[in-house]
């Protein structure tokens, strides 16, 4: 059982999309939690779950923060160098279905790219959801820690 949680296809298609998935969720979570790259921190994300009716502080917002970062570092490591990659998978993959369900599948598909409408559509999570699901069915690809660790065959 163990040993399926690390088994991967040795598969570079797979390690070129967990290293990309990997940094731009790494970086959506700093934004949420440090302010990098432009982003709020913990105090302007805890005021963006104010608005959607969570109570007031920082505890949603850390949450979310670290569910991003967290998936995208996979337990301080994760899938940039593909270590646990279906667990952090599966975590983004939940985050960016609750990001559908609670605030953008109220906005329509797509995106709002010309600013003719306030919010954002859920096209991007949709897209996050189906490289979450290659991942957790075929693992972290050639050049990952857990193809290294378990010499797994395809």
């Amino acid at each position: 059982m163990l040993r399926d949680l690390f088994s991967t296809n040795p598969d570079w298609t797979l390690t070129i999309i967990r290293i990309i998935f990997g940094v731009v969720f790494f970086a959506h979570g700093a934004q949420k939690l440090l302010g990098w790259f432009g982003g709020p921190g913990l105090d302007g994300t805890g005021r963006f779950f104010v608005m959607l009716g969570f109570p007031p502080g920082r505890r949603y917002a850390l949450m979310a923060g670290l569910a991003e970062s967290g998936g995208g570092l996979s337990l301080g490591v994760g899938l940039i160098v593909g270590l646990l990659s279906r667990v952090a998978a599966v975590g983004i993959g939940v985050t960016m279905l609750s990001a559908i369900v609670m605030v953008h599948g109220r906005n329509g598909l797509f995106m709002d790219w010309f600013g003719a409408r306030k919010n954002h559509g859920y096209e991007y999570h949709l897209l996050a959801i189906a490289l979450a699901v290659v991942l957790v069915a075929k693992g972290s690809g050639a050049v990952s820690l857990d193809h290294l660790l378990f010499n797994s065959n395809p």
